[in-house]
């Protein structure tokens, strides 16, 4: 059970599949920070709340643990450094895009890997 939201925190098969064309990549810190600033992102399936923050920090909770981190914007890609609770999630740099105003999908390694889907809360 550790291992599913484990993964959900690096953005790994959660997501409901998307048509790429549903999706616009975000392709500065300005605009990124203008999407989620105030709000959280949440996959609700898993109890997964986070919150970005403009000062570099990331802070939530899955499944009843503190998710702690840290994040800068780098050559176009959404850097991260996490732990939820005790384990450490690791670094990796993420694709991100938006669809709407509510649904944003980061995808590990440089947009190479899985995604995950959030809402916009």
């Amino acid at each position: 059970m550790k291992r599913i939201f484990a993964a959900a925190l690096v953005a790994v098969g959660l997501a409901v599949p998307a048509s790429a064309q549903d999706f616009v990549p975000v392709k500065d810190r300005s605009a990124f920070l203008d999407l989620v600033n105030g709000k959280e992102l949440r996959i609700g399936l898993y109890g997964l709340s986070l919150n970005v923050l403009p000062d570099g920090r990331i802070a939530g909770s899955a499944v009843g643990r503190t998710v702690t981190g840290n994040w800068s914007w780098e050559n176009g890609y959404f850097c991260r450094d996490m732990d939820w609770g005790e384990r450490d999630i690791g670094y990796n740099c993420q694709l991100v895009e938006v669809k709407g105003s509510n649904e944003m999908r980061f995808t590990v390694d440089r947009g190479e890997g899985q995604s995950a889907t959030f809402r916009l809360r």
